[in-house]
């Protein structure tokens, strides 16, 4: 009997990963969590308010595993919103049920209602983090996970003496939910954070802060392993130690070629794992972080958030200040962001089978003639601030999931003709025409072979102002190729894409006035969110999805729905 390849290549893919399972399961473990969604009385500068919680912890308790384990989470809501819980940069293989955006991969799970999440960790080590996909419910609702290599194996680097996790977040002085409501009621900007925080706490530069300010130990020659996690609602941060240098050693949960920097800048969505030696003359050493904020003109919280990394047997002194950078530094987040490398060479894809070039940026949304002023307090008089992709302002459906609509057939849910192209092509990051500042709203997605080799040149665009976006995508890392300022040009900028060893993310921060180009292999069937993780921004529509089709087998089909996903 004769066998095509696409055959004979799922048998031997099969017979691979059922002997790689088999060497690894004596070691794999499965861990079992609940997660109680409620409120809980948190008090922060001086004021206590309820907020939504994991567990009554705040930020949520930390899940530890290694590479190879699988994780079983029962959700239960006992909050009063709707809510669901994303494993931020788990790739889902085949499990994209799991992966809890709202509306895309599951409907929200309602109050007094539950949801079980089942998934694998596969081939990734280092940090990830999960987090409410709900609104704004990520600004209380989030914690840390911490990879660790399988039983057996050990850290590409001498093992440090010590392992911190570090969670950048963002405080408001009010119900995060009631700030979205009215933003979206008057279509102008959200009032910006009343503080930055590392694990919860602001640190002792704010007021009521300083006895509650997070400290971090070590020990004089010891090397500590810092995990640092950028879980802001919607700010870029710098992040710096006092006297200290980091070797970059990780990203996303993926090991990079090890370089040395003096400070951070991370994203909402993206993580960074660095080394630092305890080289210094015994004492306190803030640890701090403060915006990076490259909108021109726009408000932002320009405080700054704080941690002491606390030597053993320091004088009780007041702590050395590093000094951050100016908070439009784009050329130091850039010297950051291109300094990124894979720890060898790299599987990137090279013969391309979809090549899609996407527009990302806000826009203003003409009010209709009737329209009460109070709703139309955008920028310009009768204006709604709205974002979008291609010029489409994606728009979250209601009845189903995606997910749902896509794996049983559902007519009526989507639509499949997201363009690959912007509709018109203008100076995307010079002076745009007002006529090309409102999108057009829908629920439009792009369809893609299983096995396709994709390749995504995001652009920014200057419609009425451009800044830096993290672009996260959903069940895929990525390789970031390049980044350049202005508009891409394929006849120039071709020549300066790194096909050796670019790093491998899954938040890339587009410049502001610029570009990036991602590759991947479509190899995991679902329906996946690519969005900008200023959750402001995907708010307003600064997103699109792939629809990813199953392959051939089981081992490249979707797995069933669970008997427990909630209905709409």
């Amino acid at each position: 009997m004769a066998y095509s390849n696409t055959i004979v290549r799922n048998m031997l893919l099969s017979f691979l990963l059922i002997l790689s399972s088999l060497a690894s399961f004596a070691n794999a473990k499965t861990h079992y969590h609940g997660f109680i969604v409620q409120e809980t009385k948190v008090k922060r500068l001086c004021k206590t308010h309820n907020s939504i919680t994991v567990n009554g912890q705040y930020p949520g308790p930390t899940l530890e595993v290694n590479n190879g384990d699988s994780i079983v989470i029962k959700v239960v809501n006992k909050g009063r919103y709707n809510i669901t819980i994303h494993w931020h940069g788990v790739r889902q293989i085949r499990t994209a049920w799991a992966d809890g955006p709202e509306f895309i991969t599951q409907c929200p799970i309602r109050p007094g209602r539950s949801y079980t999440y089942r998934f694998t960790i596969s081939g990734q080590e280092g940090t990830l983090w999960w987090h409410a996909h709900s609104s704004w419910l990520r600004a209380t609702v989030y914690g840390g996970i911490i990879i660790r290599p399988k039983q057996g194996d050990t850290f590409p680097f001498p093992k440090p003496n010590r392992d911190s996790l570090l969670l950048l977040g963002e405080w408001w002085d009010a119900n995060p939910i009631d700030v979205i409501r009215q933003a979206t009621r008057s279509g102008g900007a959200p009032n910006i954070s009343d503080a930055y925080t590392i694990n919860g706490q602001p640190g002792d530069l704010y007021n009521c802060s300083s006895k509650d300010t997070i400290k971090v130990p070590i020990s004089s020659g010891e090397t500590s392993l810092i995990r640092v996690v950028n879980a802001a609602l919607n700010q870029q941060l710098f992040f710096k130690i006092a006297n200290h240098k980091f070797t970059v050693v990780g990203a996303d949960a993926s090991y990079v070629k090890p370089f040395t920097t003096d400070v951070l800048m991370l994203g909402p969505g993206q993580t960074t794992d660095v080394l630092i030696k305890a080289d210094q003359p015994p004492a306190r050493y803030y640890i701090a972080a403060r915006a990076y904020a490259s909108a021109q003109g726009a408000p932002f919280d320009n405080t700054t958030t704080t941690a002491i990394l606390n030597y053993k047997n320091a004088p009780t002194s007041k702590p050395i200040m590093p000094t951050l950078p100016a908070f439009n530094d784009t050329a130091t987040a850039t010297a950051f962001t291109t300094s990124f490398r894979s720890p060898g060479k790299t599987l990137v894809p090279t013969q391309i089978d979809e090549n899609l070039f996407i527009t990302a940026g806000l826009g203003l949304q003409k009010c209709p003639p009737k329209a009460r002023a109070r709703n139309c307090q955008g920028p310009i008089n009768g204006t709604r601030f709205t974002a979008s992709m291609n010029n489409v302002s994606f728009v979250l459906p209601s009845n189903f999931s995606l997910l749902q609509a896509h794996h049983h057939k559902i007519p009526g849910v989507f639509t499949t003709d997201f363009p690959a192209k912007p509709p018109v092509t203008f100076d995307y990051t010079g002076n745009v025409s007002q006529s090309l500042w409102q999108p057009i709203r829908g629920t439009r997605v792009y369809k893609l072979k299983y096995g396709a080799k994709v390749q995504v040149v995001i652009q920014g665009t200057n419609i009425f102002t451009a800044e830096n976006h993290p672009i996260h995508l959903h069940g895929y890392d990525f390789y970031v190729v390049a980044e350049g300022f202005g508009n891409f040009n394929p006849k120039t900028d071709t020549a300066k894409f790194n096909l050796v060893d670019p790093p491998l993310r899954n938040t890339v921060s587009l410049p502001v006035k610029g570009w990036a180009v991602i590759r991947f292999v479509a190899d995991n069937p679902g329906t996946w969110i690519m969005h900008c993780h200023l959750d402001v921004h995907i708010g307003w529509g600064l997103a699109m999805v792939f629809v990813v089709d199953n392959g051939v087998g089981q081992l490249e089909t979707l797995e069933q729905p669970p008997k427990d996903l909630p209905v709409c």
